[in-house]
């Protein structure tokens, strides 16, 4: 007998952005990948995805939100692939799905926000077609769609080596309040990689995360943390698009105890000492117009969960 979920009319799951409070990363590696260390925070910003039954074999994909002009709805749709890639490993009798996406998550915005999507499609799908997968399945699902998948499943805080897809925890007290500037467009992970190749900021010795980041996430102490914000990307987002610096200088200048470029950008992630602080950065920096939209957002947060 079907279980009542797989019955339902719709399977909602909700999926956070991340940030990445350390990026080191090595030079490009013979498989075209580089090889990473990297924290990373799940944060309060989210997109929701929505899983319905559809005719087998028939997947579908619409999206709704902010900046849904931009994603993709055809097969190279993360969320779309990841639901084809759960019914070609798992399911045992033909399925489908019809996908809705909720998006707040900016698009390449080097928040994880397609890896987010295809996280949720998941756990929405194996939900909806009531499959038996564990979450150590579920993450070696993930990391065949992309290195943040897995994180996007597990949230929190994490340490992510090799392609960034290896998880293990980071022991974070408290919560660390951000405000996020929001470019009108996107950069490309790969054109951005491309470029930081190009400058030779690869550092082919073992890569390691500051532990003066690590201890100030120990202590829940944000201006420690602000103070060990680390990321090898940046320098190549800020030649591709000299205005996020301007945005991380009048960061600092407003109260921000740091500022960091988030993943391959173009978000700029700025941290604040608390709440009230947080509040006070944002609407100044709202007020100056020098992003499309700011956003105040904290973590850590879970990774993505079931609403229904």
């Amino acid at each position: 007998m079907a279980s009542p979920l797989t019955e339902a009319e719709v399977v909602r799951v909700r999926v956070a952005a991340k940030i990445n409070l350390a990026l080191r990363s090595g030079s490009r590696r013979a498989d075209g990948y580089h090889p990473l260390a990297t924290v990373f925070q799940a944060v309060s910003l989210y997109d929701e995805v929505e899983a319905r039954l559809a005719e087998p074999e028939t997947f579908s994909v619409t999206v709704i939100g902010d900046q849904a002009d931009q994603v993709p709805t055809d097969d190279s749709n993360l969320a779309i692939r990841a639901a084809r890639l759960l019914r070609d490993l798992v399911a045992t009798e033909p399925v489908g799905a019809n996908l809705v996406i909720r998006k707040s998550i900016p698009v390449t915005g080097g928040m994880a926000g397609g890896s987010a999507d295809a996280a949720a499609a998941l756990l929405a799908c194996a939900v909806l077609w009531d499959l038996d997968v564990s979450p150590e399945e579920m993450r070696d699902f993930g990391a065949r769609l992309g290195a943040d998948v897995p994180f996007a499943l597990t949230g929190g805080t994490a340490l992510g080596t090799d392609r960034g897809d290896q998880l293990a925890p980071v022991l974070s007290r408290g919560s660390y309040h951000w405000v996020l500037a929001f470019s009108e467009e996107g950069l490309s992970t790969p054109e951005v990689f491309a470029t930081f190749d190009e400058l030779g900021r690869g550092n082919d010795h073992e890569l390691e995360v500051p532990p003066e980041l690590l201890g100030a996430l120990v202590s829940g102490d944000p201006v420690a943390l602000g103070k060990a914000l680390i990321n090898d990307l940046q320098p190549a987002a800020l030649a591709m698009r000299p205005d996020l610096g301007m945005i991380l200088e009048v960061g600092s200048e407003l109260g921000a105890v740091g500022g960091i470029v988030s993943g391959s950008g173009p978000t700029v992630a700025l941290l604040a000492a608390n709440e009230a602080d947080a509040v006070d950065l944002s609407v100044h920096l709202s007020s100056l117009g020098l992003c499309r939209a700011v956003k105040r957002v904290s973590g850590p947060v879970p990774g993505a969960r079931l609403l229904n």
